[in-house]
């Protein structure tokens, strides 16, 4: 089983969305089923067997989610982060802007699944086995 200062040590390794596909191949190593980032204070919940389950403190003071939902915008903001063009803190204020109440990463299945405040999913991002 994994611990949350495993998760910490993986994730600051992570300088851009470029990384994060290898972060992610870490992390499932590690045991990690699926964690949810919740945009609004940057808490993380982490899944694993056996119903493992813990949650990191908040990492920023609150931000605004938008109640106006934006795909396209959305997806053009992940594009950019893959591609290195902004950093963490930058990407979570952009999806907040975009209407991204949060995100879970499904390590068994590979995709980043981003919700809306009602809960809908507004895009189901395929996560690479090596790299974008």
């Amino acid at each position: 089983m994994f611990t949350l200062q495993q998760m910490r040590a993986a994730h600051a390794k992570v300088k851009s969305g470029a990384d994060f596909p290898a972060y992610v191949q870490e992390i499932k190593q590690l045991g990690l089923l699926h964690y949810e980032f919740m945009v609004s204070n940057g808490q993380t919940i982490y899944h694993g067997a056996d119903d493992l389950q813990f949650s990191s403190d908040p990492s920023y003071t609150n931000k605004t989610i938008s109640g106006t939902v934006s795909p396209q915008l959305l997806q053009q903001i992940i594009v950019e982060h893959q591609q290195g063009k902004s950093d963490f803190l930058t990407l979570c204020q952009q999806v907040a802007n975009a209407g991204v109440a949060k995100w879970i990463v499904d390590t068994q299945a590979m995709v980043c699944r981003y919700y809306d405040l009602s809960g809908n999913e507004i895009i189901n991002e395929p996560i690479p086995d090596n790299g974008y």
